[in-house]
């Protein structure tokens, strides 16, 4: 499903002094600040936790347009958190980027919208942010960071990163050509699956949601407003359930043998020489197959078994972990990483389980 930009109110008082009296009032921003924001667009990708928060508070500053980019639809699992949807949205099955549009037009109609229900991906990539000035993340693969990251030091442009579960994120601000860092300089190769945990095995609290996003939100408005003098420069990172902060500086962590902002300028996920986990619907199984883009001989299936415990029933053995749900979907993994999922004939929502209970 592809998106135009909805159109804006003509309200003489939309965009007026007085709808944003208090942060035109804040000095360092001003009224030359909500001049600039006001003419600037920006892309959410991941409309789920972090991706309600960051545009809830970008339309509510005024921007001038958001893109709105998720693959996904509204479930009740997503209204503990996801704090843009509510109880018809998730009855309905409505794909986030659309309800969430359909919400922040009612919030404030002087933003133009433009919702994408689709999968960012290699192919669509430079057609949907084409018009974006910069990128905030909301989304949780790292496939899809790697590929915003490369698009990002393509094209120059900044995007800030963000990522929350349990109680604990962290969020950067990444910005080609000041001689800053990107993510694949912090970051050089992405996690292998099943090594880190995710929202579906270890929970996410709301709260530690709304700071990472909002402190996203914030990079992304003095972004916006030519503040960047403001910026934090850091990598920011903090629990909640422990009151406890790290801010790391990384202003001298470029590498000059980065394989994407290093003299290589290699973008090895925008030119899609990085497969994406491969998905095929057994026919007559109501079975789908998804084969992870790098296979993994290693993976640890006892230690998922233990992660996936409080998730369903599991069944463990030399070749094998299942999950047994109470919704009817069970989910079978194999050393390699390849997976079934019975109980479904869709491979959106099979590929995003995978991901929920992988992290690929």
């Amino acid at each position: 499903m592809t998106g135009s930009f909805t159109e804006v109110a003509e309200d003489g008082g939309a965009r007026s002094a007085d709808r944003y009296a208090r942060q035109i009032r804040f000095a360092p921003f001003g009224a030359e600040g909500q001049s600039r924001l006001s003419a600037k667009t920006a892309a959410i990708v991941g409309v789920g936790a972090l991706g309600c928060v960051s545009a809830n508070h970008l339309a509510r500053a005024g921007i001038g347009r958001l893109i709105l980019i998720d693959r996904d639809v509204v479930e009740p699992t997503n209204l503990q958190r996801q704090l843009l949807y509510d109880e018809s949205d998730a009855s309905l099955g409505t794909p986030k980027a659309v309800a969430a549009a359909r919400r922040l037009s009612a919030i404030n109609g002087s933003v133009a919208y433009k919702p994408y229900a689709v999968d960012l991906n290699a192919g669509n990539v430079e057609t949907l942010l084409s018009d974006a000035d910069l990128v905030v993340d909301g989304t949780d693969s790292f496939g899809v960071r790697y590929l915003l990251n490369e698009w990002s030091v393509k094209h120059g442009k900044p995007w800030i990163y963000g990522a929350a579960v349990g109680s604990s994120g962290m969020t950067m601000t990444v910005r080609p050509g000041t001689g800053g860092p990107c993510l694949r300089c912090l970051f050089p190769q992405p996690p292998r699956g099943g090594a880190l945990d995710t929202c579906e095995t270890a929970g996410v609290l709301g709260p530690i949601i709304d700071l990472i996003a909002s402190v996203q939100s914030m990079e992304a408005i003095k972004l916006l407003a030519g503040r960047e003098e403001a910026l934090h420069g850091a990598l920011l990172q903090t629990d909640l359930w422990h009151t406890g902060w790290q801010q790391l500086g990384i202003a001298d962590a470029r590498r000059p043998d980065c394989p994407v902002c290093g003299g290589e300028r290699k973008f090895e996920w925008l030119d899609g020489d990085v497969a994406e986990p491969l998905t095929a619907t057994l026919c007559g199984r109501r079975t789908v197959q998804v084969s992870p883009a790098a296979p993994d001989a290693s993976l640890d299936l006892p230690l998922l078994a233990s992660r996936w415990a409080p998730l369903g029933r599991i069944e463990l053995s030399d070749c094998l972990l299942r999950l047994r749900r109470e919704d009817g979907i069970a989910f079978a993994l194999f050393p390699d990483g390849r997976a079934l999922v019975s109980g479904t004939d869709d491979p959106i929502r099979a590929r995003r389980l995978y991901s929920e209970l992988i992290g690929e």
